[in-house]
């Protein structure tokens, strides 16, 4: 009588579903590629402020006109509760106003400037420049 053989190696891969940072990142990648289509140019991507408790940007662009754009992008699946867009909430917005504060600060001269939402969903892409404002947070 034989001893059975046991096949070491990596497990045969299994199809997982994309993690929800995959999901987002993908979201970023249609979001950028759309913008860009539009005439933006990107700058920075996923700016972090240093530190506990501060803020992140999705995408910061330049807008033809020399605007600095700050964009959210939010991904839902679908439009139940308000969608993408309204679940950018008061809160949120506070750490990306603080975030364009930071960002700002290294530049010279400073320009013109809009924080725009970009939301991904079933139904396709919205974008909603100038969804909120700086001085309303």
């Amino acid at each position: 009588m034989g001893i059975p053989l046991v096949k070491t190696g990596s497990a045969p891969a299994q199809s997982r579903a994309p993690s929800t940072k995959q999901l987002g990142d993908q979201a970023e990648d249609l979001a950028l590629a759309h913008l860009q289509r539009a005439g933006l140019h990107l700058l920075e991507r996923n700016y972090r402020t240093p530190g506990r408790g501060g803020g992140e940007i999705d995408l910061i662009m330049r807008a033809p006109d020399g605007t600095c754009v700050f964009v959210e992008v939010r991904r839902r699946t679908s439009g139940s509760h308000g969608g993408a867009a309204a679940s950018v909430s008061r809160t949120k917005q506070m750490r990306i106003v603080f975030a364009a504060r930071h960002y700002l600060m290294r530049l010279r001269t400073l320009p013109p400037c809009r924080f725009d939402v970009v939301a991904v969903q079933a139904g396709g892409i919205d974008w909603l420049p100038g969804a909120f404002d700086a001085a309303g947070v």
